[in-house]
């Protein structure tokens, strides 16, 4: 069976009762049908912190195009640990509609470890992507309408740096002349389009602690600068009011469940490529009041998800993870080992043997924040004990205790040896996370600590003016301000290309943007787009109804 049917074909539970799991009263829930609710942020705000909550992130290897299971194995873990008495809640990030009528597909987990209803969180869900999508492109008329009215904040259309966003992708938005086609249409000058995912609105909602928060975020964003150089932000046009109008209701956490009818956080959706990755504080928080356990995960590989979770969420939020799950799957450890997607089935033990320096430098990074890891094989029909046996002893000669799982296939019950892996990690109490870098650091030498120490890069190439730019900044009072990255999700360098754990390469910045608001620095590295392309045989291509009115082809 396909993912599509295993969800369509579960019994779904009133979402009053998910929510009784976790002593969540219903006045307190906001039912979107049957099987899907959001959580209100007054009841949440109201609980206290609860002491003995343990934070477990579930990230992976770089992603191939064999697939590694990320938020299967976070939802399998999930599952494993309330079936062996714990109680465990997750935390996911919201799909993208670009991935799913693009290339890579939704991210409601797989087989017998997935979230439902599938469909509706890969697809529209509660509307918190359009509520961003609309704030954020709201901002952006209030722009042009203050500079065609008389311009009172002396914006230099110059140096207009809010572009506007859609959930699509969409290569033919990058760039464009807006305002055309005479006076009555105002001033033209040079904009573009980014996938809503990467907008500086996501990351503020993802990272405000409270509505109150939320505003003030707004508020601080930067949209434009005088011909002086003044920065020029969004409470200067008054902006901040209404958008925080349009985003009141997208500030509340969704809950869903699992097919095993456990509870599920899903808020937010920033990519870890072009973003910070990981979703809604908001959510993880709330979770951590109701949960002894709570397992969120971040975006792609560790060198970007797993580096941006513990570098801006956790510094940001004041989070400390108790345990790190390391995701990879035999077939893309045989890529990464040089092998194409079409030699992946048959037994290759000396390229498994070979991608595994991928894994191996992925726990040499974690284990710079002070966090233990355990790895998780996500298995595949076509793995041979052979190649499993190589990842475990080169797991073991870091250390670390790689787990074969089977949660696609058989759920919960082909997690349990992880899950009690993971308790006993979480109660040996070793962990002593760190963040990379100080705040005090100078932005430049942030950039080049992420380059050398996790990338394993020799230099970043950055020219004249932006690092003056940065310069710039810290003078204004942003350089206590985190950096969050912008590469190619497939390698530790910028070069897509470059699988296993290359060394000796240098890190080209292309160009730097403050999110003043969300409170980063994004750094976009080589050839990363923030508004992606479709694949030549893009999946919406596959999309349609069936006879009986079924959605077919999602994934």
């Amino acid at each position: 069976m396909q993912d599509i049917d295993i969800a369509r074909a579960a019994k779904a539970k009133p979402i009053q009762e998910i929510g009784k799991r976790l002593s969540i009263p219903d006045t307190a829930l906001k039912p979107y049908g049957h099987d899907k609710a959001k959580i209100d942020l007054g009841w949440l705000d109201s609980l206290p912190e609860r002491e003995d909550s343990k934070l477990i992130l579930v990230t992976a290897i770089n992603p191939t195009p064999a697939g590694e299971g990320k938020t299967t194995t976070t939802v399998g873990l999930g599952d494993g640990l309330n079936r062996i008495g714990k109680q465990a809640t997750m935390c996911l990030r919201e799909p993208s509609l670009g991935p799913c009528f693009g290339m890579k597909g939704g991210a409601a987990g797989g087989g017998y470890a997935q979230v439902i209803p599938m469909e509706d969180i890969n697809l529209h869900f509660t509307g918190d992507f359009h509520a961003i999508t609309s704030a954020h492109n709201l901002l952006a008329a209030m722009i042009d309408n203050h500079i065609y009215w008389g311009n009172d904040s002396d914006i230099d259309m110059r140096r207009v740096v809010w572009r506007r966003v859609m959930d699509m992708n969409d290569r033919a938005l990058r760039q464009n002349i807006v305002s055309m086609g005479g006076i009555a249409n105002g001033f033209p000058r040079e904009s573009g389009f980014d996938i809503t995912v990467a907008s500086e609105i996501m990351a503020i909602l993802c990272l405000s602690i409270n509505l109150a928060d939320l505003q003030r975020r707004l508020g601080a964003i930067i949209i434009g600068y005088q011909r002086d150089k003044t920065p020029v932000t969004c409470s200067d046009i008054k902006a901040d009011g209404a958008m925080t109008v349009l985003l009141k209701e997208a500030m509340h956490p969704n809950l869903v469940q699992t097919l095993e009818h456990n509870p599920a956080f899903i808020h937010g959706g920033p990519f870890a490529n072009i973003a910070h990755g990981c979703n809604s504080v908001i959510a993880t928080r709330s979770a951590m009041k109701l949960s002894e356990y709570v397992i969120t995960e971040a975006g792609f590989g560790a060198d970007l998800g797993a580096e941006k979770f513990f570098d801006i969420k956790c510094r940001k939020a004041g989070l400390a993870p108790k345990c790190v799950v390391l995701v990879a799957t035999i077939r893309a450890l045989k890529m990464n080992g040089g092998l194409t997607k079409d030699e992946l089935d048959g037994e290759n033990v000396p390229a498994a043997q070979k991608g595994c320096a991928n894994l191996l430098r992925h726990i040499e990074n974690i284990k710079q924040f002070g966090v233990p890891v355990v790895v998780a094989i996500n298995h595949f029909l076509t793995d041979t004990d052979a190649e499993i046996d190589v990842i475990t002893a080169e797991s073991l000669r870091m250390g670390v205790k790689a787990i074969r799982c089977e949660h696609w296939a058989k759920g919960s019950e082909g997690i349990i040896e992880l899950a009690e892996e993971v308790v006993s990690v979480c109660e040996s109490a070793a962990a002593q996370f760190a963040p990379l870098y100080e705040d005090s650091l100078p932005l430049f030498e942030k950039i080049k600590s992420i380059a050398t120490r996790i990338y394993r890069a020799d230099d970043v190439a950055a020219d004249t003016r932006i690092r003056n730019q940065l310069r710039e900044w810290e003078a204004a009072g942003f350089g206590h301000l985190p950096i969050c990255m912008a590469k190619t999700q497939y390698s530790f360098s910028t070069d897509p290309s470059l699988r296993g754990a290359p060394i000796g390469h240098v890190v080209p910045v292309r160009e730097v943007r403050l999110s003043a608001g969300a409170g980063f620095i994004v750094v976009i590295c080589g050839d990363i787009m923030t508004m992606p392309g479709l694949p030549r045989v893009p999946a919406a291509q596959n999309i349609g109804l069936d006879a009986d009115g079924q959605i077919e082809g999602l994934f």
